[in-house]
């Protein structure tokens, strides 16, 4: 349904995706692409973005949630890009969810969507969708959520999968009221067969 599926979040380069998706977190996309370009106009690079204030910072991100946050995980992420990294961003996960503001999620997408490696981000939509096919237990967190999408998928898919999976879940398998009615996955759907017996 969605073979287009891809980031959302506007961006020029690893580290602006990066800035973007810490600041997606509990954010829509189009909300994080309101505030980044001046963000990015201002602070390009780690090594500005490090020597700016939070108070700086804050302002131009105030309008999303939690931005005070984000504003303090934005600039120790900067210092620490520079400290740790020669203001790059690293390519591996382990570094990544060193990183402050990352997480395995945030990290995965830097992997997938920023160097074109494999990695599949769970984010609610991913995991939703995946509990609602059957795809992994109920009980099943993000992390688990992954593991076991990573054993189906081939590992060249997981960057798509996550996107397609992701796209489903927010246009089509909403979290109220989901598309039941036109989905071709509804005979799969232990979603829909408990709502509709």
């Amino acid at each position: 349904m969605f073979p287009d599926a891809d980031c959302e979040l506007d961006h020029r380069n690893v580290f602006e995706l990066t800035v973007a998706v810490i600041l997606s977190a509990q954010t829509t996309d189009p909300s994080v692409n309101k505030v980044t370009p001046a963000l990015f106009e201002k602070y390009p690079t780690p090594q500005l973005m490090a020597l700016a204030s939070l108070t700086e910072i804050e302002a131009l991100i105030k309008s999303i949630g939690l931005y005070r946050n984000k504003a303090k995980h934005l600039k120790a992420l900067s210092n620490e890009l520079i400290d740790r990294f020669d203001g790059l961003v690293p390519d591996d996960l382990d570094s990544l969810k060193s990183l402050p503001g990352i997480g395995r999620k945030t990290a995965n997408v830097i992997l997938a969507v920023g160097f074109g490696l494999p990695g599949l981000a769970v984010d609610t939509h991913v995991l939703r969708v995946s509990k609602r096919l059957g795809l992994v237990p109920p009980s099943a967190d993000p992390t688990k959520t992954e593991l076991a999408l990573k054993k189906v998928l081939p590992m060249e898919q997981w960057g798509h999968a996550h996107h397609a999976i992701l796209f489903f879940g927010r246009y089509h398998c909403t979290a109220r009221k989901p598309k039941c009615e036109v989905c071709p996955l509804a005979s799969e759907c232990l979603y829909h067969k408990k709502t509709n017996p």
